[in-house]
């Protein structure tokens, strides 16, 4: 089995808006541009409001859309992974108007439906009225694109467990397989679910042995820039530490379908070592006119390039099925007003192409990893008790277990020369 080396992506023109704003040439322009590369995979996320405006019903516009792209993919040589539910994304809890709940305010992530931010949250995303619009949507999508040639697996969420968390981790299992088994049958494709580090460094009532029993593989995110054990934000060490907890942890073989970081303004440093999240306190404010230093955590080209080579190989040392860049292009400046780009700046920045088209190195730095053709081998996991690791006091048990894994890492790098 090849290792794969894919991208995370949305038009650089329309980000977030890609299906409202259709633009089938600029796709299929970007799509011939990433296979020209030598990468073999695109993620692609399917915002649930555009997709789905009613609880009982699917928008038959979108749908087309959704077969177009998949096409375009085929069309392309590349095979796709259409993340549903969309949902979280950058920042952002992007919802339907019919899934929200009155009664829960929309907690660290603002909420915008439509193009209206709204003070409330998504009601129980795992049970009930909105588990069945949702295995509604899964029906239908799966049915227009089954056994379609590009798609190589569903994505049941990107990050989902941002929307809410569930009230139990048997709640999220049942979500999980309930949902899992009515695409396979509609589709005859097979489904995993994008966690990501935070699933892992905080009790989130998730536990991937029973949230992944059904799917095909695990997949987990991870960024050194978010990551609060993480030694810095050149950290090359962090990615492959969530790829072994979720190895460890579900059973499965992983799939890391995002990683990267943002990018410095050019000839500008980075003043921190890590992005704060919404629940933290912010970083001191840099003017966005200071000539020298950035207004975000973030790597400069070289140094992304760099880190992107260092964690694929760490990547397929380890034994995974391969390692997706977070994301395909930089968002073009007019989209710097909206979300959720008006409150994380950083978010414009972390493409393998800027916003007027050209290429960064780490373009090639993945082009040039991809084109090794590279074969999965067998992984090295440590055995981990999920127990133990949760109901120590996190995040203490993830710094702990991280610096064991550094000694190890080590070790086997001093046991090679």
């Amino acid at each position: 089995m090849r290792f794969s080396v894919g991208i995370n992506y949305w038009p650089r023109r329309s980000a977030m808006a890609m299906w409202r704003r259709f633009d089938a040439g600029e796709i299929r322009e970007d799509f011939a541009r990433i296979a020209g590369l030598g990468l073999d995979a695109v993620r692609f996320f399917l915002r649930w409001d555009d997709f789905q405006p009613s609880a009982d019903a699917l928008d038959a516009v979108m749908l087309g859309r959704l077969e177009a792209v998949a096409d375009l993919c085929a069309e392309a040589g590349l095979v796709a992974m259409p993340t549903l539910f969309t949902g979280h994304m950058s920042g952002v809890n992007w919802l339907p108007a019919w899934s929200l709940d009155p009664r829960a305010p929309h907690g660290r992530f603002r909420t915008i439906c439509g193009d209206a931010e709204s003070p409330y949250g998504i009601g129980d995303f795992y049970r009930g009225e909105l588990l069945e619009a949702q295995l509604r949507f899964a029906r239908g999508v799966g049915q227009r694109l089954n056994a379609h040639p590009a798609i190589v697996a569903w994505d049941l969420g990107n990050e989902f467990s941002n929307l809410r968390e569930p009230a139990t981790a048997y709640d999220a299992a049942e979500w999980s397989r309930r949902l899992t088994a009515a695409l396979e049958e509609a589709s005859a494709i097979p489904v995993t679910a994008g966690t990501h580090g935070e699933d892992l460094t905080r009790d989130r009532n998730l536990r991937l042995a029973s949230l992944c029993a059904p799917y095909a593989f695990a997949s987990m995110h991870g960024y050194s820039v978010y990551s609060a054990f993480a030694r810095g934000r050149l950290d090359p060490e962090v990615v492959p530490f969530l790829a072994l907890l979720a190895a460890s942890f579900s059973h499965k073989p992983v799939l890391f379908t995002e990683f990267g970081n943002p990018t410095c303004p050019p000839g500008k440093l980075s003043p921190y070592e890590r992005v704060a999240l919404p629940d933290e306190a912010p970083n001191p404010t840099v003017s966005p006119d200071d000539p020298v230093v950035a207004a975000y955590a973030c790597l400069d080209e070289d140094e992304m390039a760099a880190h992107c080579t260092a964690v694929l190989e760490r990547l397929h040392a380890d034994g995974r099925l391969g390692g997706y860049w977070w994301c395909w292009a930089d968002y073009a400046g007019d989209l710097r007003a909206q979300a959720p780009f008006d409150r994380a700046p950083h978010e414009l920045s972390f493409g393998i192409v800027r916003s007027d088209g050209s290429a960064k190195p780490v373009a090639a730095a993945l082009s040039a990893f991809a084109r090794q053709a590279r074969t999965v081998v067998e992984p090295r996991d440590m055995p981990l008790i999920t127990d133990t690791y949760y109901y120590r006091t996190l995040p203490r048990s993830t710094a702990t277990l991280y610096d064991a894994f550094l000694v190890a890492v080590e070790e086997r790098r001093n046991g090679a020369r």
